[in-house]
């Protein structure tokens, strides 16, 4: 895969230039590659834990979004750069801490995104099975047997390698951003302010910051997409040599304000549409929010529509989360002693992810639990707090200590660790 990702690049790109160009195609293509990425499962269940908070917390919510997306992913971006020239994550966190932090780190990697490819296989299988049934009026085959086809579709084109899923994902975004934006809009005539009544209790403070802390896990997940970081800055550096760390800070800010205000706009337009009633309801369904308004209105329309925009998304996100996912794989194999060949280390990943996300998929755990308690907790880990102790620890990394933000994303993820051991002694 590797040597198909290059002989693609050198197309674009014989040699890092000397000065950093003007924004360019491939600039687009990764805005959005990292957009498509984050997009996904989690942000089809976020108007479900938002809407239920209340009013305030959810505005709050939304004003905390683009600084914690994008402080965080530039945080661990920049770690990525500061490694020597093709580092990935997990050699770079080697060569930074050592070989047993390395493996120790490397092996957090995994289970921070390795769960999220599991929450996308539920989701995936929940959101075709629905559609069968409600849409189509088809009974679903066997849950085993969907899975299975799901998850092996996907997988087949992974098998086209890294280019060419950032490509796929890049152009499945444009017809995604008109459908979610179309579906924002056409809510607003059936928009009944429910959630509005809410706004004129003001809770008290530790009621708002104990829905907050709760909420900010759910947060962190909806908008990662940490998975793809290392391959992108793989190729800035590649790329744009010494001025990576600047053009990667652009597209990465362009694509975090494309998230937000596409995010935020279609989760207010389903919280005000839904009442809290009904959000309890798509919770308890272990829906996407997409599947579940599908299956309230009876407008042809939106019910054909809404289950394909989130088979879209879902799909998308699996496969930009499985870079990450089979990246950190890799590294655990190649730590463990043993060194396959590349071809034959790929079908291994291969096989195990498909495996593991096929019974995970068939079981049918509750989507939102795991957000809660598994994806956003070890992905602060990962995403907030590690490289922060890079910029106090590692001298690659010295001359950004003393920025306000940085305090900013240790806050965002304590928090987010901190309530998952709450989470744990309820």
């Amino acid at each position: 895969m590797n040597d198909q990702a290059n002989s693609v690049d050198e197309r674009f790109d014989a040699a890092a230039p000397a000065e950093l160009s003007s924004w360019n195609r491939q600039d687009t293509t990764w805005m959005l590659g990292l957009f498509g990425t984050a997009i996904g499962a989690g942000t089809l269940f976020l108007p479900i834990n938002a809407g239920l908070g209340g009013f305030w917390p959810l505005v709050i919510l939304a004003l905390l979004a683009f600084p914690m997306t994008f402080y965080a992913h530039r945080g661990l971006t920049r770690f990525v750069l500061s490694g020597r020239e093709g580092a990935d994550i997990t050699e770079v966190v080697e060569q930074h801490f050592g070989i047993k932090a390395g493996a120790l780190i490397t092996l957090l990697y995994f289970f921070a995104i390795f769960p999220i490819l599991l929450i996308y296989s539920v989701g995936l299988t929940n959101t075709v099975a629905s559609f069968l049934e409600h849409q189509l009026h088809i009974t679903p085959p066997p849950r085993a047997l969907l899975s299975f086809v799901l998850i092996l579709g996907l997988l087949a084109v992974v098998r086209c390698g890294e280019q060419a899923i950032v490509k796929a994902m890049s152009l499945m975004v444009y017809p995604f951003i008109v459908a979610l934006l179309f579906l924002a809009v056409y809510l607003i005539p059936h928009w009944n302010g429910g959630i509005l009544a809410t706004a004129s209790h003001v809770p008290a403070p530790s009621e708002l910051l104990r829905t907050l802390w709760l909420a900010i896990t759910v947060m962190v997940f909806s908008f990662n997409h940490s998975p793809i970081i290392s391959a992108f800055a793989v190729d800035q550096k590649r790329r744009y040599g010494q001025h990576a760390e600047e053009r990667s800070s652009q597209i990465l800010s362009r694509a975090h304000a494309l998230m937000v205000l596409m995010v935020m706009f279609f989760v207010f337009s389903c919280v005000l549409t839904l009442s809290p009633e009904q959000l309890a309801e798509a919770k308890a369904q272990n829906l996407s929010i997409l599947s579940y308004l599908a299956n309230h209105f009876s407008n042809p329309t939106i019910a054909f529509a809404a289950p394909l925009i989130a088979f879209v998304a879902i799909s998308k996100s699996f496969l930009g989360h499985y870079i990450g996912a089979s990246e950190g794989l890799k590294g655990l194999i190649v730590k463990s002693g043993k060194r396959p060949g590349a071809k034959a280390l790929d079908r291994i990943v291969a096989a195990l992810m498909l495996v593991v996300c096929w019974i995970v998929a068939t079981l049918n755990p509750s989507i939102l639990g795991m957000i809660e308690t598994i994806g956003g907790p070890v992905i602060a880990a990962i995403l907030f707090l590690m490289p922060m102790y890079a910029v106090r620890k590692v001298p690659a990394m010295a001359r950004y200590r003393g920025q306000a933000s940085n305090v900013f994303v240790t806050a965002v993820g304590l928090v987010a660790i901190s309530a998952l051991v709450y989470k744990l002694a309820m």
